[in-house]
């Protein structure tokens, strides 16, 4: 037995320090979509009015998550993020929480919401081992949150928002899509907002996720134009990409209070230093936010093959990355030559953010 384990650490050793996609990218990060259903209908995620859910019984069980997730830090992944949908709507998620926090190598697990159900679950959320937050937040007008979110109520999300910091989550971050029209004139108030309560804000640049969220470049403000408004009112001083690799680049406050971060995926690709995977909830693996395909983990799960063997097909398909979406995407755009519904994707409610 000890000479079988002592064959798999050196197997995964190797596969470990030759994991490197077509790119030479790292995988470091997993995005793991625990649900595909949400509460809210926003318009740049979900402007559709129905939805073919995944079947229950095709939705990755607790036990089986936390497998692969053992496996992918095998292989190097260094974080994991929980994302939905809304993760909150998948009942008892603390215990899929407890289970992730105990893997030993994992440095960061991190949950996105959009914060509706985060006052009643975060204190057992807390307890199990979660430790950061980011809370979807388009805008502070009530009746604008409303029509975003076609069902939100931003007080809700407030109070959960408030109750977060409360149970010592940190850093605590709010993120926002911003788009022509809808919420650019919000972007100030946002800021103002964070930093006077202590949360990182992070402005998302508008983007042709999924199928339906009928994008175009007209709709986009772009991170120059965000960046412009915020220093009219607020000295800033760049800081840079955390570990060289986020989506964000983030930016300091001369004076002191706080930082905000820019996601730029349609002027500013990142492309070359992306080292984030998904997973669905129904067990396919993802290799780009733009992906029209996954690969199916959930077979062989199910399917009785072992850990080694699971380990060496997500190898292989890392190997075989070439993705560069949103770099194609900004070469198309500066020769007038793009059309968002020329490549069919995977839609954002299934991806996860």
């Amino acid at each position: 037995m000890e000479a079988s384990l002592l064959r798999l650490r050196r197997l995964l050793c190797i596969v470990m320090a030759m994991l490197r996609d077509g790119y030479n990218r790292l995988i470091k990060d997993v995005r793991i979509s625990v649900t595909d259903r949400c509460n809210f209908r926003c318009t740049y995620c979900m402007p559709s009015d129905e939805y073919e859910w995944i079947d229950k019984k095709e939705i990755l069980r607790f036990e089986e998550i936390t497998r692969l997730a053992k496996i992918f830090v095998q292989l190097g992944v260094e974080k994991i993020r929980l994302t939905g949908g809304e993760p909150l709507v998948r009942r008892n998620l603390e215990l899929l929480v407890a289970e992730l926090a105990r893997i030993p190598g994992l440095e960061d697990l991190c949950l996105t919401t959009n914060g509706s159900l985060l006052s009643e679950k975060i204190e057992g959320l807390e307890k199990a081992g979660l430790r950061r937050i980011n809370v979807s937040i388009d805008t502070l007008n009530p009746e604008k949150f409303e029509r975003i979110t076609k069902r939100g109520d931003l007080d809700k999300v407030l109070e959960g928002l408030f109750a977060a910091k409360s149970c010592g989550l940190g850093p605590i971050k709010i993120n926002a899509v911003i788009e022509r029209g809808v919420n650019d004139d919000d972007i100030l108030d946002l800021v103002e907002f964070s930093r006077e309560n202590g949360f990182s804000m992070r402005f998302i640049e508008y983007m042709d996720v999924g199928n339906t969220n009928s994008w175009t470049s007209e709709k986009l403000v772009s991170k120059k134009e965000i960046l412009e408004k915020i220093r009219a009112r607020f000295p800033l001083r760049e800081v840079g990409r955390e570990n060289g690799s986020a989506p964000a680049v983030d930016y300091e406050f001369i004076d002191g209070r706080g930082e905000v971060g820019i996601v730029a995926s349609v002027t500013e690709p990142f492309c070359a230093t992306c080292n984030r995977a998904r997973l669905t909830a129904d067990g396919k693996l993802v290799t780009c936010l733009f992906s029209s395909v996954g690969h199916d983990l959930k077979a062989l799960l199910r399917g009785g093959s072992t850990d080694q063997e699971i380990s060496e097909f997500v190898a292989g398909i890392w190997k075989q990355r070439k993705d560069r979406y949103s770099a194609e995407r900004l070469e198309a755009l500066q020769s007038s030559t793009y059309d968002p519904k020329q490549r069919k994707k995977i839609e954002m409610i299934t991806l996860g953010g």
